[in-house]
């Protein structure tokens, strides 16, 4: 009978040192949960009253299937009046006098406002707005379907 040959395995770290017990790799697998952590985020941390929305995905396609031109899809997003809540500033809704029901939307909603509306920028191609939270219009529970008149 053959005998079956099995090359033997090396693992290393980035160093190039041997790794061969479970305590090197747990100490390795730390290290990179560690440098995870520390990552900066890209989002901007908004303050006062502003609140942070993600500008959601044009599709490419209409529901015929006819793709969208470029310039399309580019006014869709911009004119857009759906918008979802990332992030609250510190000072959002907090007045009393002009929010005596509280808060008229939170995190994870989306909302309605106005077109055009808010502080337009874009990290790595997505758009984002940072609006005043009396802009918020309207939440929606389902954002598809919304679109400008």
């Amino acid at each position: 009978m053959s005998e079956i040959i099995q090359p033997v395995k090396k693992i290393v770290d980035f160093k190039g040192k041997s790794i061969r017990d479970q305590e090197a790799i747990q100490k390795i697998q730390e290290e990179a949960k560690k440098q995870e952590e520390t990552k900066p985020t890209q989002l901007p941390d908004v303050k006062g009253y502003r609140i942070l929305c993600a500008v959601p995905q044009v599709d490419e396609k209409y529901e015929s299937g006819i793709i969208k031109a470029d310039k399309t899809k580019h006014i869709e997003e911009h004119s857009t009046v759906v918008l979802f809540v990332m992030k609250m500033g510190d000072m959002a809704y907090a007045d009393k006098d002009r929010f005596p029901t509280g808060p008229w939307c939170k995190e994870g909603d989306f909302v309605i406002t106005r077109a055009y509306s808010g502080t337009r920028i874009k990290i790595h191609g997505r758009e984002f707005r940072i609006i005043n939270d009396d802009t918020v219009e309207a939440v929606v529970d389902d954002p598809r379907g919304y679109e400008r008149a």
